[in-house]
């Protein structure tokens, strides 16, 4: 096993617990959002909307009273219209970024500093409320639920400011106004820090889980086929002496290796490296294959049902046309393991009794094979549950396959009825390749 297998058969562990993610050609990881957040965010929104309908009374019920009276309503039209125009930033937090928590911010701050202007000394005196009055909260809440108690603390200060400049004292109904909205929105702020830092421990537990679980699986099945063949290699070549011992050797290493490596513990450093173009390592007890036959040749075209031909057999049906469906090799050969995966899926869910039916299908663009088994089919929503859980067969083994091929994998199946799997692969598709297909 190369450094690169160890890295490789790593590497799908770790991305087992990517809760779903596939391992290649994935798009970022969406970030995951605490289940409190959202109606927080829903919350700011029909506030911000109550609110303003809760100044504009004030504003139409005191409109006489406005020294400049065309000046407040020319600033209550304006921040209507902001309202009007931006409720939906408020719906959640993608929308909700910091250049519109500071422009909302500057709104409230300019209709509080505006009062003073338009308003008479007298009612400013009395306590008469400002042009946004309570609708001022929700830029404060914003910045509160947005960036924590930090952010809450600077932006209920820098109302606070601008209140106690409005009012031109420390009077006693606009201190107590100040100190409860800077306690509520720092408050506020703290929860959802707290809430955010809760929801990751579990996020982060699951993830743990998967790839725990996902790990012991592949110890499973390495153990049951590439250990068992290590060991012998390692016992007949020690039993036999000369090169064969060496190889032998060799072959005990990497038996050590990959244990350890199942494990979860430190991969020991390697000793040796087979020179190159040595012959790989034979059973000779015989031991049946474990992966799907390789395609003949590198580059030049393959036949897909001569790949598909070992796979027929008791319980295997293989049906297709009379003339060779070709494919590039390197795409017949990822086309086979794929419906190898279906089939080895057929044997471990659907019982050893189960009969299963491979269809080729020679289309003029693509390449179809239809895999059909008479089993207890798979129940509603299953295979998005075992991505969730970190289980890789269908997720990589089959649709990772056909979607570097460019091509697409879909289930039909009917609980009691038996499963059936469509896997198409466009021609002249190759891994790497730049076209791409649903899964």
């Amino acid at each position: 096993m190369t450094d690169a297998d160890i890295r490789a058969v790593d590497g799908g562990v770790a991305g087992a617990a990517a809760d779903g993610r596939e391992a290649r050609g994935a798009r970022p990881p969406k970030v995951l959002r605490m289940s409190v957040e959202l109606p927080l965010w829903r919350a700011i929104t029909g506030y911000r909307i109550l609110t303003l309908g809760y100044a504009l009374c004030l504003f139409a019920l005191s409109y006489g009273k406005y020294a400049h009276p065309l000046g407040a309503a020319a600033y209550m039209g304006a921040i209507t219209l902001w309202t009007a125009l931006t409720w939906r930033r408020t719906t959640s937090p993608e929308r909700c970024g910091r250049r519109f928590l500071v422009a909302d911010l500057g709104f409230a701050v300019g209709g509080i500093l505006l009062t003073s202007v338009v308003d008479t000394h007298a009612r400013i005196m009395d306590g008469a409320a400002t042009l946004p009055s309570i609708w001022t909260a929700g830029a404060v809440l914003g910045f509160a639920i947005r960036g924590g108690w930090r952010w809450a603390a600077v932006a209920s200060t820098v109302v606070a400011v601008a209140n106690l400049v409005e009012r031109e004292e420390l009077a006693r109904d606009t201190v107590h106004n100040v100190v409860l909205v800077w306690v509520a929105s720092v408050a506020i702020g703290y929860v959802v820090e707290v809430a955010r830092a809760s929801e990751r421990t579990p996020a982060r537990a699951l993830q743990i889980d998967a790839a725990t679980r996902e790990r012991e699986r592949l110890a499973r099945d390495i153990h049951d086929s590439v250990l068992q063949v290590l060991a012998m290699v390692q016992r007949r070549g020690a039993a036999i002496g000369g090169e064969a011992a060496e190889l032998g050797r060799m072959a005990g290493e990497q038996e050590v290796a990959l244990r350890t490596l199942v494990s979860g513990r430190p991969v020991p450093a390697r000793r040796a490296v087979p020179p190159a173009g040595a012959a790989p390592a034979a059973d000779p007890g015989g031991a049946p294959p474990t992966a799907p036959p390789a395609a003949p040749g590198a580059g030049g075209p393959c036949d897909v049902q001569a790949l598909l031909a070992p796979y027929a057999g008791a319980g295997m049906t293989l049906s297709g046309p009379g003339t060779a469906v070709e494919l590039p090799a390197a795409a017949a050969a990822e086309l086979a393991a794929a419906v190898g995966a279906a089939l080895d899926n057929v044997r471990v869910h659907a019982g050893a009794g189960a009969r299963a039916w491979i269809l080729v299908e020679d289309a003029p663009d693509a390449v179809i094979v239809t895999v059909r088994d008479d089993g207890p089919g798979i129940p509603e929503g299953r295979l998005a549950d075992a991505e969730r859980e970190g289980r890789l067969g269908v997720a990589l083994s089959i649709r990772g396959r056909l979607r570097d091929l460019g091509g697409s994998a879909e289930w039909i199946s009917v609980p009691g009825q038996g499963t059936e799997v469509e896997l198409t692969v466009p021609k002249g598709a190759a891994p790497g390749g730049g076209r791409r297909g649903k899964a």
